[in-house]
């Protein structure tokens, strides 16, 4: 009993470790974007580090690493009360972490070119933010108001981010040229790209769905030739219907060209629809091969 509490004991130390360690490189990857381009560029940015940029570029003598801080204290202290703890302790420390970077990370990236430095920025916080993701928290923000707004009011987490981002946009539109802020969105939509990029992995799958008269062998095709697992589920045809059978499977997106050219040559009159996948967890029950 005792050795089982302390496994235990060790594997949830292990774990927050691990949680820590990926918001403090996330947060080190987010503060050198913000330092290094986004600051010498005066470019805004979202969420609430793009109010505390915005606050800043008016009044230099406060620094972006205690604005964001400031700005986190009223989230934080709302989302107490309809935010899961685990969730808010872990972006509490994120929120630290990251002002902490911000204020110690301050490597100068030289980067002349506009367009060029509004890639780079969007690829450093991207993959920063896509590591903070991947831990059991956030680094503050935007993040808590989301979940708190969606618990209460089932507001989609984001439509809220996407509101947020548009009124920070819209305030930036007053305070510098229209250039800037187009450069501003084109760092925003390469850093949404990385953050996908680097959450769902580079082997996004696709999901296959079969109807064919000759499904068995196909079925068979898929577990000997594409070695990856297959569900067989009851349909029935809306016209005619005669019962079918249909067949499902999560395949990468190299194997789907195998795929189509084995069911080409098993049934070229099947009905076939590929669509993309989000994420892939876990594996089949049972013998049968991973997704």
């Amino acid at each position: 009993m005792e050795a089982t509490a302390t496994a235990t004991t060790l594997q949830q130390a292990r774990q927050m470790v691990w949680n820590l360690l990926l918001l403090a490189v996330g947060s080190a990857l987010c503060a050198l974007a913000l330092n290094g381009i986004l600051l010498p560029h005066r470019f805004a940015s979202p969420g609430v580090t793009g109010v505390a940029l915005l606050i800043h570029y008016q009044l230099p003598s406060l620094p972006v690493s205690a604005l964001y801080l400031v700005l986190n204290v009223p989230l934080f202290a709302l989302g107490w009360f309809h935010v899961g703890r685990r969730f808010l302790l872990y972006s509490l420390a994120g929120a630290i972490l990251f002002s902490v970077a911000v204020a110690i990370v301050q490597f100068p990236i030289q980067v002349e070119d506009k367009i060029l430095a509004a890639l780079l920025a969007g690829v450093l916080t991207g993959t920063g933010a896509g590591i903070i993701l991947r831990s059991q928290g956030s680094a503050g923000g935007t993040d808590i108001l989301a979940v708190m707004l969606f618990r209460r009011f089932s507001i989609r987490l984001g439509t809220t981010s996407l509101a947020f981002n548009v009124l920070v946009l819209a305030a930036a539109l007053l305070l510098f040229d229209v250039q800037t802020v187009l450069y501003t969105v084109i760092f925003i939509y390469v850093s949404a790209q990385m953050v996908d990029l680097v959450v769902t992995g580079l082997s996004k799958r696709k999901a296959v769905t079969i109807v064919s008269r000759r499904w068995k062998e196909i079925e068979r095709a898929i577990i000997d030739e594409i070695k990856r697992g297959v569900t067989v589920m009851e349909g029935a045809g809306g016209y005619s219907g005669e019962p079918e059978k249909i067949l499902y499977t999560v395949i990468t997106f190299r194997e789907l060209s195998r795929l189509k050219h084995l069911i080409r040559e098993l049934d070229p009159a099947a009905f076939v629809v590929v669509t993309d996948t989000l994420e892939v967890i876990g594996q089949r029950i049972g013998n049968q091969p991973h997704w």
